[in-house]
């Protein structure tokens, strides 16, 4: 691989593979505690959790979509600090469930790459979508969430009708992603038994032509090798 351009080689990028992993665990940027310190109205309140004064706030006419510096929502601020509670009430006083922020994250991603399946669960049941294309990367919440090896995160998101074949625009889908940017621990060999048992592709290759077996077969990965042929993968 040469030093001046490590991204061209032939067959799929090891220096891809890692930029694109510490690129996704950087990528998400919750709310510091400075920028909470002045935050006001209901990105405060939906910070500290404060139902009563996010009710207050709300019925007095404050607007529920009103963003902060990074494009963040009072839903997007609940989000990131698990605050569920304010995050329905937030929702059902006008508050997007499915806008975006700056790096276009919605509260649907955002629960599934910090593996909070019960703050998901309340994002859901209030009008959160799992089939936005979210972030820099054109994927979507079960992508980031297969790649984190989230797989109870991965299962609510499948169950919620998430595009289980969705290619973002590094060329790979959620099953790709779980194998090439996974560990081949059991979270990961778990997603991997999720997505296929729910019917995702097992032959959608990336954009070398390597398959989910490719990866997983050079990986070393035999679980998944064997979830992956006992569905016809090639």
């Amino acid at each position: 691989m040469a030093r001046s351009n490590p991204l061209r080689t032939v067959g799929l990028s090891v220096a891809l593979i890692v930029l694109a992993g510490a690129a996704r665990a950087e990528a998400q940027r919750k709310p510091s505690d400075s920028e909470v310190r002045r935050y006001t109205g209901l990105h405060a309140a939906a910070a500290a959790g404060n139902l009563t004064t996010v009710r207050k706030l709300l019925a007095n006419g404050a607007n529920p979509n009103a963003r902060d510096g990074y494009g963040r929502t009072p839903c997007h601020v609940a989000t990131f600090f698990k605050r569920r509670q304010t995050l329905t009430a937030l929702i059902r006083g006008g508050c997007n469930p499915n806008a975006l922020e700056q790096d276009r994250y919605d509260i649907a991603t955002i629960a599934g790459v910090a593996d909070d399946p019960a703050t998901l669960r309340v994002a859901l049941a209030n009008g959160a979508l799992a089939t936005n294309v979210t972030s820099r990367y054109d994927g979507t919440a079960l992508i980031a969430s297969a790649h984190l090896g989230h797989d109870q995160v991965v299962r609510l998101l499948v169950e919620a009708g998430a595009p289980l074949d969705h290619v973002n625009n590094l060329g790979w889908t959620a099953l790709i992603e779980a194998i090439i940017l996974g560990d081949g621990g059991r979270r990961h060999t778990n997603v991997v038994r999720i997505l296929v048992n729910a019917g995702a592709s097992v032959n959608l290759a990336d954009r070398d032509g390597t398959t989910p077996l490719g990866h997983a077969t050079s990986r070393g990965y035999t679980e998944m090798a064997t979830i992956l042929r006992g569905a016809g993968a090639r």
